[in-house]
């Protein structure tokens, strides 16, 4: 094993831990919000939190499929050489830190809900789709067969 396929080793392992984990803590939010909903608590249910149930819903699912993205990434990087040293090192920074701001923006956007609209920290969450389609982006272009083959 030479030394890009020992970086190439060490990124797939962190983006799938990082994934796994990304799932986890997704699953568990969308386990207390079922626990909100099965205790039937204003919090969450009230009409007029209706903001708050979508936001932290869109926080769950985004959290749990980003997760699964990681993972995918994870075991694609072996597979892709033409997506380069910069390519890896861009996707990987883009999906990690989109992977972040973007549930977490839903999440924090349905925490304080004014008059129906979502809170500031909904800002962060069109930043880190942003990040993931630039991440993703890359990798698919990186996934094209080489020239020649």
């Amino acid at each position: 094993m030479d030394g890009g396929d020992a970086a190439i080793e060490r990124l797939a392992r962190h983006h799938t831990a990082f994934g796994w984990w990304l799932v986890v803590v997704s699953m568990a939010l969308g386990t207390i919000l079922e626990a909100l909903h099965a205790l039937k608590l204003g919090v969450y249910l009230d009409v007029s939190n209706e903001t708050r149930r979508l936001l932290w819903t869109l926080a769950h699912a985004h959290g749990a499929l980003l997760g699964l993205l990681h993972v995918a990434f994870a075991t694609s990087l072996p597979r892709l050489p033409s997506l380069g040293e910069a390519g890896r090192r861009f996707a990987s920074r883009a999906l990690g830190a989109g992977s972040l701001l973007l549930p977490g923006g839903f999440l924090l956007g349905g925490v304080v809900v004014y008059e129906g609209d979502p809170g500031l920290g909904v800002l962060l969450a069109p930043v880190g789709a942003l990040l993931v389609l630039a991440g993703a982006f890359v990798v698919a272009r990186g996934a094209r067969a080489p020239r020649g083959v």
